[in-house]
């Protein structure tokens, strides 16, 4: 049992204090699951002292959703006084900024808890690795952690699995069977699903309507197996442009953004792209730009992102050529 593990692994280091870690910009997959999980370790050992914290913060829709959830995040952990370390839906420590190297360098045991695909720094940075990169979410392993160690849910632990894993599934369209079958446990504990729903969608702000509409007006086509491929830019709000892209027709959508020398690359991919030729976004296309751009890169099958150093025009044109390579190998 892997629960059993990680119980195992707090008692033998007698630790006290536990850091629990996300990503920087942290979604509500990686908050949500941080926070169920905290609250296990509460239940099964009452005396620990945890503390999360996210790398740069949250997402914008994290810090809204966060309004429903007795939760506080820590803008300054000490990672050097953990005992334990956690990340959750984090599965490279460069997704943790300049909080990575402290984390490298910490002596304390390290708990990886993701379901994206695994990264070798981190397999071999990590004591103990809970991952499943069939579960639709970070979420849904805590879920499966819980009944592991029979502990009943309660309503406000429901309530927050049920809301990173609808984010993750893009509001259930992504989810599995297994996935609806947990969404109706959690129900079943509590949760109120088209009040929680609600949660998930903010008003579009001025400025991310700009951005959509410029990174269509930048938009630059490119057909692929007579799969259609959309590139743009935008300085802000990528990843809701890209999203857009694919609303529109475009079967891939890359949309790049630059500040001084860093850069951000966001990618979006229709299901049905996926489901046909097979290329994991994350895998295939994040992962090895992120390594191109001397920064990092992952994420999902059909959302994925990856920064560094770099400009768009170089990053969009190293995007082309990795999608003409896997795209000629199916």
């Amino acid at each position: 049992m892997q629960i059993h593990d990680i119980a195992s692994l707090i008692d033998k280091h007698n630790a006290k204090r536990i850091l629990l870690l996300c990503h920087h910009n942290a979604d509500p997959d990686a908050v949500c699951s941080a926070f169920a999980f905290s609250q296990l370790l509460k239940r099964l050992c009452p005396k620990l002292n945890i503390a999360i914290a996210a790398a740069q913060g949250t997402s914008r829709l994290s810090k809204f959703m966060l309004k429903s959830l007795p939760m506080t995040l820590t803008n300054q952990p000490n990672i050097e006084e953990a005992d334990v370390i956690v990340l959750l839906d984090t599965n490279t420590v460069q997704q943790l900024d300049e909080w990575g190297g402290r984390v490298k360098a910490s002596k304390a045991p390290i708990i990886v808890i993701d379901h994206h695909a695994s990264h070798p720094e981190t397999e071999h940075l990590a004591t103990l690795t809970v991952a499943d990169e069939t579960a639709s979410s970070t979420c849904e392993i805590v879920y499966h952690l819980f009944k592991e160690a029979e502990v009943k849910l309660t309503p406000i632990e429901a309530k927050a699995m049920f809301l990173g894993i609808a984010f993750d599934t893009r509001h259930f369209i992504l989810a599995s069977s297994a996935t609806l079958k947990i969404l109706a446990d959690l129900t079943e504990a509590g949760v109120k699903a088209e009040e929680t729903l609600s949660l998930l969608s903010l008003p579009m702000t001025p400025s991310e309507r700009v951005a959509r509409l410029k990174a269509g007006k930048r938009v630059k086509l490119l057909k692929i197996n007579n799969w259609l491929m959309a590139f743009s830019h935008v300085s802000a709000y990528q990843a809701s442009a890209a999203r857009a892209l694919v609303a529109l027709g475009a079967h891939v959508a890359i949309v790049a953004g630059q500040h001084n020398d860093k850069i951000q690359i966001s990618m979006r991919a229709s299901r049905e792209f996926h489901g046909r030729t097979g290329l994991h976004l994350g895998r295939d296309v994040a992962k090895p730009l992120g390594e191109y751009l001397h920064g990092m890169g992952g994420g999902h099958a059909v959302s994925a992102g990856a920064n560094g150093i770099g400009t768009p025009e170089a990053s969009l044109k190293r995007c082309v050529r990795l999608l003409k390579e896997k795209l000629t190998q199916t």
